[in-house]
């Protein structure tokens, strides 16, 4: 897989979201030994960067990486999040921020611990905390490099005056945002490319919905947390699968899958740019890495631009 390099790190072109093994998606589809092949495939494939967050199950994401990781540690660039804490016994529903140094300190040692490593990576803000300055918070996290736990920071679901804020107190290497065929970003993927900083886009399929597997709210379980998100509800949903349509029509015309079309689309917004799609199987890994090696052209590009804006808020 071609390599791209995201403020010094280098990475496979396309990375590998972690969230869904433990996370937020369908519970009872959840099979540790299946996700840990999902992780050794990938590094496999080059897809080299894995990404995962302590908020995650809360914490049961990294212990599955850790564990999966055991003897190829080394292979992979590993990033993990801080700041959004879930209070004991609730879920995702009450989750909040919390970017006060002191948690920082305490929560990078307890990741590292789940990880089962020695250093993180790339080490990302998982959202900025209001109630803190985030000179504080960053000013923390800048220590933590200068203590050798963690190799770079990044920053996520930001605007480019915060990352402007950050990167003058140390470097931010990459920015994880949301990034799609129904949610761009333009400003900020032309911000970080002109500062020498990657693009991490996360949802990079939509949630799955670029894919073109889902065509009914049905789809989702009770438990699935799209189930609750605006553009997946009926009518919202059904209005959107003209987008789907859109990029189906691209995909034929390469042999290629929807979700191929909407990954070769992110990888065409800058070489600094590196999707982190999730997924727990192989079949749909292979098929994601495959992307890398889509060139859509300026005709495609240009139809792309046109699909129609999508219905719903992203929350």
């Amino acid at each position: 897989m071609e390599k791209r390099d995201i403020g010094g790190l280098s990475v496979g072109a396309v990375g590998l979201g972690c969230m869904g093994m433990t996370h937020a998606y369908t519970v009872g589809e959840r099979d540790e030994s299946e996700s840990a092949r999902v992780i050794h495939r990938a590094i496999d494939l080059g897809a080299t960067l894995i990404d995962t967050s302590d908020v995650y199950g809360p914490f049961t994401n990294e212990e599955l990486v850790g564990r999966a990781l055991k003897g190829r540690r080394d292979e992979v660039v590993l990033a993990t999040k801080v700041g959004l804490r879930i209070p004991p016994g609730e879920d995702h529903r009450a989750m909040y921020r919390d970017g006060r140094p002191e948690h920082v300190r305490a929560a990078v040692r307890e990741s590292l611990r789940r990880l089962d490593t020695d250093r993180i990576d790339l080490y990302y803000l998982h959202r900025v905390d209001e109630n803190v300055p985030l000179e504080e918070t960053w000013g923390a996290l800048a220590e933590l490099v200068e203590q050798g736990l963690v190799r770079k920071l990044g920053i996520s679901d930001v605007r480019p005056e915060q990352i402007a804020k950050a990167h003058a107190i140390h470097p931010v290497a990459a920015v994880q945002n949301e990034l799609s065929l129904w949610t761009r970003d333009d400003e900020t993927v032309a911000w970080t490319a002109e500062h020498g900083i990657g693009f991490v886009p996360y949802s990079p399929l939509g949630r799955g919905f670029l894919t073109g597997q889902y065509t009914s709210a049905a789809d989702f379980g009770a438990d699935d947390f799209r189930s609750r998100l605006p553009r997946f509800k009926d009518e919202a949903l059904q209005a959107n699968l003209a987008i789907v349509d859109r990029v189906r029509a691209v995909a034929d015309r390469h042999g290629a899958t929807p979700g191929q079309v909407a990954l070769a689309w992110t990888l065409a917004q800058g070489g600094h740019v590196v999707p982190i799609p999730g997924t727990k199987r192989i079949s749909r890994l292979e098929e994601n890495c495959a992307a890398a090696d889509l060139v859509l052209t300026g005709a495609d590009l240009a139809e792309l631009a046109e699909v129609p804006p999508p219905v719903g808020t992203r929350y």
